[in-house]
């Protein structure tokens, strides 16, 4: 007790000591101060030490609250504002000693595990960990390795840290430029040629021949497994610097993206594309290196943590699952490799969420039988793991595909459950789809069997009148894209043809907000539908084939549906009616899927004629 009481006053002493230097002029900056603390606090006396700064903090506070001569309160001000600095710096010192002990901690477990010392590399800079590495700390533990040991294992991992930090640095001076280069009028990687992309961009500022060529695959929208596997000669150094910089490109693209919320070309919904896309091309390069073992780990070691950081974010979309910006073609079915891996974790809240969008994701592909199996496994983890969120979203989602594969019995029952369970819950986006999977698959229900009565429809129509409602107030795109998108086949269903082209335009309109492929692309083809009800054959056209495309780019099945429809006003117009209402269209139809998607539309009614 009496060596705490005398560390106590002696702690006591010497932020005296500093406030009355710092008042007298002789400290001139807060460095000076952090400095001092870390001389004068002896290590595991921190608790001490905060006793007595609390001490201090308390009775200056005091002082200047109560002291009525304003010279004497000016004077406990100064020193006020002195011990709050102390407060300031030595949280620095605090952070800076949890960073010392985590560096040191991982060189232990790097050095120690002769095993696979690239796993334990990654383990250690994993982001998900309590005290993530910053890029400082980062180039710190590359310098400790290279002091630990002469291992050349580790020392090549020392290498590639050291290499990665300095393409990295090159790369973030100019993450961005290429988005507002040539006056582009929207931001993100959809749309974007190879020459103008963000691949081709960072690729011409790299040095690493590795990187620029990984960068180049990209851009041209080539194989990445076919990359991986030209990759004979690669060294632990090489990898190790390919990851860095690919691990902080991610990260830098979501962090901007992140604050920029307020724009609807931007904020969330380019982060999750962000996420996606990194994660598929972590999935394929470790495809690509299956030979390499070692390699093949390590990328899905990386995937997973990529899944893991995103499935705890709280734009995580729970109601969504393709999205368009960064939409290449070779990332067309690139969630559908997400499986295997995510076999490899264990049963948790994470997995559960990323299996909610792999099931979401199936649906929209048109495989349903997988999309129930994740839908299911995702809903049994998700109740364990008390993620009402996530269990309330895998019914609704089990609702929506139940109604494709035209179960509507089992439709309605896992719709009810999620709107009990929200409403029990307080979840309110989970009510508002709820309410929507109720009613459309009642609507759904009502026309297999044949049911004339208003009363009948009109019951259904309220349900997802009220989900819009309800969507609306909550502010959510996503569910609103959905809720207007089945309100317009309801009454597209119900003979309303009129009312169905308003809805399901307002729902095109919100999905393109929402980045939501597979909504925009449905919406279309029920608007294809609506206006061939109507007689508006060229604006049948013009939706038709818009839908056709946007479908079939994201691989769903539900392409021939509109294909179908467009075939048979092909075969009623005439081939050159036809052509030349589909070239009335050509600009609008260009702004949405360019040129080389105008061009494909024809290629895409052919297949669909061969396959009858």
């Amino acid at each position: 007790m009496s060596d705490s009481v005398s560390l106590r006053d002696r702690y006591l002493a010497f932020i005296d000591e500093i406030v009355e230097t710092t008042l007298k002029g002789k400290i001139s900056s807060v460095e000076q101060v952090y400095q001092m603390l870390l001389k004068g606090v002896s290590s595991g006396t921190g608790e001490v030490f905060e006793l007595a700064l609390s001490d201090r903090l308390n009775t200056a506070q005091s002082l200047v609250d109560s002291e009525k001569d304003e010279l004497k309160k000016a004077k406990a001000t100064r020193s006020l504002r002195a011990i709050k600095t102390i407060e300031n710096q030595w949280q620095r010192t605090q952070e800076q000693n949890k960073a010392n002990n985590a560096i040191a901690s991982g060189v232990q477990e790097i050095t120690s595990n002769s095993s696979d010392r690239l796993a334990a590399l990654l383990r250690v800079i994993d982001p998900n960990r309590k005290y993530p590495l910053n890029l400082q700390q980062l180039g710190q533990l590359a310098k400790s390795l290279q002091q630990a040991s002469e291992n050349q294992e580790i020392l090549q991992l020392s290498e590639g840290i050291t290499r990665g930090l300095a393409s990295w640095q090159r790369l973030s001076d100019n993450l961005l430029g290429w988005m507002y280069e040539q006056n582009r009028s929207s931001i993100g990687f959809g749309g974007v040629s190879s020459e103008n992309g963000p691949w081709a961009s960072w690729e011409k500022i790299v040095n690493s021949p590795l990187i620029q060529a990984l960068f180049h695959t990209l851009a041209m929208e080539q194989s990445l497994n076919a990359f991986a596997q030209q990759q004979r000669f690669i060294t632990d150094s090489d990898w190790v610097e390919l990851t860095v910089v690919l691990q902080y490109l991610q990260r830098g693209l979501v962090n901007w993206f992140d604050q920029q919320a307020y724009n609807i070309k931007a904020g969330s919904k380019l982060s999750i594309s962000t996420f996606l896309t990194f994660a598929a091309i972590w999935n394929q390069l470790a495809n690509g290196f299956e030979g390499i073992s070692r390699y093949n780990n390590a990328s899905s070691q990386v995937l997973l943590q990529i899944l893991r950081n995103f499935a705890q974010r709280a734009y995580f979309p729970l109601y969504g699952g393709i999205f368009a910006s960064f939409s290449g073609s070779y990332l067309r079915d690139a969630l559908d490799y997400l499986d295997e891996p995510l076999r490899q974790a264990e049963g948790t809240q994470e997995k559960a969420r990323i299996l909610t969008l792999l099931g979401y994701s199936q649906r929209a592909m048109g495989q349903y039988d997988r999309s129930i199996g994740f839908h299911q496994q995702a809903l049994e983890i998700a109740r364990n793991a008390g993620d009402r969120p996530c269990e309330i979203a895998n019914l609704n989602h089990l609702s929506r595909t139940f109604v494709a594969t035209e179960n509507y019995t089992e439709a309605i029952n896992n719709s009810q459950r999620a709107l009990i369970l929200s409403r029990q819950a307080g979840d309110r986006t989970g009510e508002a789809n709820a309410l929507v999977n109720l009613g459309y698959s009642e609507v759904m229900q009502a026309q297999q069997m044949k049911q004339i009565e208003p009363e009948t429809y009109e019951m259904a129509i309220n349900y997802l009148q009220q989900g819009l409602k309800l969507s609306e107030q909550l502010g959510d795109i996503q569910s609103k894209a959905l809720c207007v998108s089945s309100l317009g086949i309801a009454y597209l269903v119900t003979e309303q043809p009129q009312l169905a082209i308003k809805h399901l335009e307002d729902g095109f309109n919100t999905a393109q907000t929402s980045g939501d492929l597979y909504l925009q692309g449905l919406n279309l083809a029920s608007l294809a539908e609506a206006n061939y009800s109507m007689a508006s054959f060229t604006r049948a056209i013009y939706t038709g084939c818009l839908g056709m495309y946007l479908l079939n780019q994201i691989t769903s099945q539900e392409w021939r549906k509109p294909a179908a429809l467009l075939t048979i006003l092909q075969g009623q117009m005439g081939a050159e009616a036809f052509q030349n209402a589909l070239q009335q269209h050509r600009p609008k139809i260009i702004a949405v899927i360019g040129v080389d998607g105008y061009d494909h539309i024809p290629q895409l009614l052919e297949e669909y004629k061969k396959s009858m």
